[in-house]
């Protein structure tokens, strides 16, 4: 069965080697928006695919190589998948540092580590040509800003999912239409949200809404003023917090005995509560919500880079997607991949919103590293590292 993991995602432990690796600290993000060259664009990226190496070295979270299809990709390729499992999107910014150090291939980076791998120099440009599948991929996962640059890619898209609001429908009647659910004096002590700094962007969405004045087009580019809004929102938020959930099972816990009636989250705890029949539901409200969508980024300093591409490559075809977003509990990039997902489990793909609308998609705010530069040209925004700060304060 499955089991949560830290980073708000979940997953098994699977049966392949698991490497060691010494953590190192993580690139700061502050440089200038005329500075902002991602130290490896000038790489040109391999126009073939050889004679895999042997081995594939991988940073993923756990969940990411599972055995049902690790064991036919190592039949077919000779790559042999060993994998060190991450707990946060900071341990993988850590543990690829200096390119991989040698060592490691590949990561499966969220939105809020990409652009910190990118500009950090440890992730260098790939040929979506030697990724066949990629033109089935949802257009809005082809080229995103959070691992394409100037046109670069630097990695490929994977699986995505929102960050959706949980509520108990024996307290709501009717779905909320709003986040401002969790900001309400009424729920005090019945609210549960993720312990992440990126929750400060779901803080700031609201506030794009609620309070049109503060001028916030992206909950991820935010001036001082902007972020300082957010923080006192979830400052004052803080009192009526029951719990800040590091595993997606604790918060699975607190709705099934009843200690919370609203909470951010994302489809799997849905799907899982419901399951049980637990009385929820979930919503997407008014003001939009954030998400994740992970990519798998290729080492600057890859050893095995061929078995590295016959990875990304077998990975990005609809079978394999539906197999990791059934197990995992997420949308595939493929679009292609529903047939799949509902062969693997009835009703799979409508539970984990594969066959949704692109307007159901348009509502996402998708994880990126926030910058000091934004995305205007200015160099006035607030980044990751006082987000950081900020969140221990909040949560404190």
């Amino acid at each position: 069965m499955k089991k949560s993991v830290l980073r708000d995602r979940l997953g098994i432990a699977a049966a392949v080697v698991v490497l060691g690796a010494t953590i190192v600290p993580a690139v700061t993000m502050s440089a200038s928006a005329s500075t902002l060259t991602p130290p490896t664009q000038s790489m040109t990226p391999q126009s073939s695919v050889g004679k895999g190496e042997g081995q594939l070295n991988l940073i993923a979270w756990e969940g990411y190589a599972q055995p049902q299809w690790v064991t036919p990709f190592t039949k077919a390729t000779g790559c042999v998948v060993n994998v060190k499992y991450a707990g946060t999107s900071s341990e993988m910014v850590s543990l690829m540092a200096n390119g991989g150090g040698h060592q490691y291939d590949l990561v499966s980076a969220s939105g809020d580590a990409d652009l910190r791998l990118i500009y950090g120099g440890n992730v260098k440009p790939v040929s979506m040509s030697l990724i066949p599948s990629w033109k089935q991929f949802r257009p809005f996962l082809q080229a995103p800003s959070f691992n394409t640059i100037n046109g670069k890619h630097y990695g490929v898209s994977y699986e995505f999912g929102p960050n959706v609001l949980l509520y108990s429908t024996k307290t709501f009647a009717k779905a909320p239409t709003s986040w401002s659910v969790l900001y309400n004096k009424a729920y005090a002590g019945k609210i549960t949200v993720p312990n992440n700094p990126i929750q400060i962007a779901d803080a700031a969405l609201y506030l794009s809404k609620s309070t049109p004045s503060l001028g916030i087009t992206d909950p991820y580019e935010l001036t001082q003023t902007q972020f300082n809004a957010a923080v006192s929102l979830l400052k004052s938020e803080h009192p009526l917090i029951k719990k800040y959930w590091d595993l997606a099972s604790q918060e699975i816990s607190l709705f099934q005995n009843g200690s919370v009636v609203a909470g951010a989250a994302w489809p799997y705890q849905t799907n899982t509560l419901q399951a049980a029949k637990a009385k929820v539901a979930d919503t997407i409200p008014s003001e939009g919500a954030t998400g994740w969508a992970d990519t798998w980024l290729l080492a600057t300093n890859a050893p095995h880079p061929n078995c590295a591409y016959k990875w990304m490559a077998y990975v990005s075809t609809p079978k394999v997607q539906a197999e990791e977003a059934i197990y995992f509990g997420e949308t595939p990039a493929n679009t292609l991949a529903c047939t799949y997902m509902d062969q693997l489990q009835k009703g799979g793909c409508a539970a984990y919103h594969a066959n949704a609308p692109q307007s159901y998609f348009s509502t996402i705010k998708f994880w990126k590293t926030p910058l000091a530069a934004c995305g205007n040209g200015k160099n006035n925004c607030v980044d990751f590292t006082q987000w950081q700060q900020a969140w221990t304060q909040i949560t404190g």
